[in-house]
């Protein structure tokens, strides 16, 4: 390594910043390629159908902690959000290809388990496990997975689409899943003081299934189909809101008003939050790994997603100069930060 070169940390650029930088120059070559860098999925264009991929690598003790994560529910989580990228591409998952990295402390049974997960996933959503890649890991447990699906070229979704005025819609609740896991950290603590203890996850059901084993919107795609709309732009919530709607703005040069008081929360994930001294919209805006959709329409779309349930509408798209703002109940407004990654 030449020590005279300069090293620019990774903190400086972030996570989004390091992929901007990383894929800034990157120029398609292929006449197939419709979408690549900076989108949920990469698009294929061959013919009157277009191929979808999306890619996942999930670490031990960066992106699960086996402490609280039953195999089962990891292989399942793993495919499921790489689900998710798809359908936030208004897309549906066909075929999942698996890469794992084992290190010599996993036994058969615990590989089993993982497949047992991602095997159901499969199952419930209807994709096929088409194939992969084992290797051994020095470093502990590495699940790299790949998922391909397909849209009909006119029914593909981007970021790129929100128009002034568009409304911006979410699905189900927001800051669940980050509080499942503030909720596990903690009783991983006490367990670490006192091995004696019991877990107290008594009432907090739900935010631990919203961390351990999400779903994919997968009702909502269809239920836009069956009455034909098509968002004009859309995105999945793995990040935050905050950083989600901000991508959405980026690319579509548009800006955004979010109303403070239209995001669902549900209420355990208040209830933890009160307990453990947290701001449950802060878990809203920048908890993630809810995995719902956040998606743009037309006003005249209102009554037509009102309909479909499970929808709210929580603010709209406004010129690209007024900026990203969180409205508050009395008017004043916040500029939106997005969070995301940042190396330590």
């Amino acid at each position: 390594m030449n020590t005279n070169t300069k090293r620019t940390p990774l903190s400086d650029l972030g996570e989004f910043g390091l992929i901007e930088h990383l894929t800034k120059s990157i120029k398609n070559r292929n006449k197939s390629t419709q979408k690549a860098v900076g989108d949920d999925a990469a698009v294929m264009n061959y013919g009157t159908k277009c191929v979808v991929a999306s890619t996942d690598i999930l670490l031990e003790g960066i992106h699960f902690d086996l402490t609280y994560t039953p195999l089962k529910h990891l292989g399942y989580k793993a495919a499921v959000v790489n689900f998710s990228d798809i359908y936030a591409m208004n897309a549906q998952p066909a075929q999942l290809l698996v890469a794992i990295g084992i290190s010599s402390r996993f036994c058969v049974e615990d590989i089993e388990q993982i497949y047992e997960g991602i095997n159901l996933a499969c199952e419930i959503y209807n994709v096929d496990l088409a194939g992969g890649d084992t290797s051994t890991s020095l470093t502990g447990l590495t699940l790299g997975l790949t998922v391909l699906g397909e849209a009909d070229k006119e029914k593909i979704c981007y970021r790129n689409g929100a128009k002034p005025n568009d409304l911006i819609c979410l699905t189900g609740n927001l800051g669940a899943a980050y509080m499942g896991l503030q909720l596990l950290e903690r009783e991983k603590k006490v367990f670490e003081g006192n091995a004696n203890v019991q877990p107290q996850f008594d009432g907090y059901d739900y935010i631990l299934q919203r961390f351990l084993k999400p779903e994919a919107r997968r009702d909502i795609i269809d239920a836009m189909k069956d009455v034909g709309v098509v968002p004009t732009a859309m995105i999945d919530i793995s990040d935050g809101l905050s950083s989600e709607i901000m991508h959405i703005c980026k690319q579509s040069n548009a800006g955004a008003r979010i109303y403070l008081d239209r995001i669902p929360i549900a209420s355990q994930t208040f209830k933890l939050a009160e307990e453990m001294g947290i701001d449950a919209v802060t878990a809203a805006l920048n908890g993630g790994e809810d995995y719902e959709l956040l998606f743009t329409l037309p006003l005249a779309l209102q009554n037509k997603i009102k309909d479909l349930g499970g929808i709210d509408i929580i603010g709209h798209i406004v010129e690209a100069q007024d900026g990203c703002c969180l409205v508050t109940p009395d008017g004043s407004e916040i500029v939106l930060q997005a969070q995301g990654w940042r190396h330590t």
